[in-house]
């Protein structure tokens, strides 16, 4: 057993939506670092860019918005060419929309679902023969979606889409990984507790608050989250299909109350 292959992606391909900031960011960060070459995907262009400069040669650009399917077909046009086949998939790109219940709009709905639903099912479907394209049962490709604890149980927020959104996309892995599986691709999903970023802000500008709420004590840092991607991207999770991995310090599983504001 070569242990210093396990979590190497040396060789491997990667394609991150929302992968200019945030998780996203951390993503692409440790794939270079593992040895990938990333593409990544955002819908501001030269956020875009300014991160693949920073990452270095093995990071490219590939700005996209894939909350609509013009955005979804304009990437996997750009990606095309660049590459015949891809390993990796991270859909990362999401958000969030808080309203009171009473007054939630439908374009806060719809934006919710497009981004962090459909965008998801519509990339993988599309991204299918590319991911297979290289793909066997001793080095299958990988499709990591990006849910979220708040898919698991209830914040205390008026994110409702968000939640909805999120606990499709841990059901809506299980079902794909079921198909892809056949192509010897699968598909496991993360789900996040909290993280620095834009979207949570309360960990961001509030980061010993809300790691006082938190069974480990902390709030998660970029190591912990990237760690979990590795792992599911790499030879160490060629034999993991369905699942999704939650990564939040205990809040979900070893949390003792109603719910914890994270």
């Amino acid at each position: 057993m070569d242990i210093s292959t396990l979590f190497s992606l040396k060789g491997r391909t990667a394609l991150i939506t929302g992968g200019s900031r945030g998780l996203g960011k951390h993503f692409a960060e440790a794939f270079v670092a593992a040895g990938a070459k990333v593409y990544i995907s955002s819908r501001k262009a030269e956020a875009c860019f300014a991160t693949a400069e920073e990452l270095g040669p093995n990071c490219i650009a590939l700005p996209a918005d894939v909350s609509n399917m013009e955005g979804i077909d304009s990437l996997i046009a750009q990606l095309k060419e660049h590459e015949d086949g891809l390993d990796i998939l991270i859909n990362n790109a999401g958000l969030a929309w808080g309203a009171p219940f009473d007054e939630f709009p439908e374009t806060g709905w719809d934006r919710s679902m497009d981004l962090n639903l459909k965008a998801p099912f519509f990339l993988m479907q599309k991204l299918r023969p590319m991911l297979a394209a290289r793909a066997s049962a001793d080095k299958p490709s990988k499709v990591i979606n990006i849910a979220s604890i708040d898919g698991q149980r209830l914040n205390p927020w008026d994110t409702y889409a968000y939640h909805a959104s999120k606990a499709g996309l841990i059901y809506l892995t299980r079902r794909v990984a079921a198909e892809l599986i056949k192509d010897q691709i699968n598909v496991t999903a993360i789900c996040p507790g909290a993280f620095a970023s834009d979207m949570n802000r309360a960990a961001r500008d509030h980061a010993d608050d809300v790691g006082k709420k938190i069974p480990n004590g902390r709030i998660g840092n970029p190591e912990d989250i990237a760690a979990a991607a590795i792992y599911l991207a790499a030879r160490s999770g060629d034999y993991i299909v369905g699942n999704a991995l939650t990564v939040d310090g205990g809040i979900v599983n070893a949390f003792v109350g109603a719910s914890i504001d994270a």
